[in-house]
């Protein structure tokens, strides 16, 4: 049995192997896929998704939204947790490391 990956500010969040996260031309939406499921994100989860890459931690994919929409940082980390622990919880996110 794997631990549950809890999120926090040095958690380095990465999409595993089975996971593709794309953008569906045809319905121009951006979309989370895995086997057998997709998830359709909000535009706030597309913004989060763009900067999880495997190297960036999660102060650092805030700190760049928060530069980017002129917003404090400490609601964006918050923001940016919770739905990361979602997917996470999900299987969709794991931690790189």
């Amino acid at each position: 049995m794997t631990d549950i990956l809890k999120i926090n500010e040095q958690t380095i969040p990465k999409f595993p192997k089975h996971v593709k996260f794309r953008h569906n031309k045809a319905r121009d939406e951006w979309v989370i896929l895995a086997p057998e499921r997709l998830v359709k994100l909000d535009p706030i989860a597309v913004e989060i998704l763009q900067l999880v890459d495997g190297e960036k931690d999660v102060k650092k994919i805030t700190n760049e939204l928060s530069e980017k929409f002129k917003a404090p940082e400490q609601t964006i980390l918050q923001d940016v947790m919770e739905m990361l622990q979602s997917l996470s919880d999900k299987g969709f996110i794991e931690e790189n490391g």
